[in-house]
């Protein structure tokens, strides 16, 4: 599983993540200009077959709108902690794994 960490969370979960998943970037790593354009950060993760996590609900917008991939991970959490988000993330990879194996479905949301 490859995932793109939006700019609404911090770069310091991506070298925390690899450990569990097999390719972890943020979106100000990527070579984009920033601040990066939702539309931008979709058309890069669609190249590269990542999955967009992000607590911005305009990528669900564009799911709906162009399909998928990219597969997006809305997180439903508002000003939490990296150590939580982190948590939750390692809590959800079976069904982020389910979810990246899927052609039936593109998104999923965490509480």
């Amino acid at each position: 599983m490859k995932l793109l960490l939006d700019a609404n969370l911090s770069f310091r979960l991506a070298p925390k993540l690899l450990s569990h998943f097999e390719e972890c970037f943020h979106v100000d790593q990527i070579g984009l200009e920033l601040p990066a354009e939702d539309i931008e950060i979709w058309y890069f993760a669609q190249k590269q077959d990542l999955m967009i996590v992000t607590n911005d609900s305009d990528f669900y917008y564009l799911l709906n709108q162009k399909g998928f991939p990219p597969k997006i991970i809305l997180l439903k959490t508002v000003n939490q902690s990296n150590d939580y988000i982190y948590s939750l993330l390692i809590k959800h990879s079976k069904e982020t794994l389910e979810m990246s194996q899927s052609s039936e479905y593109g998104f999923l949301e965490i509480p």
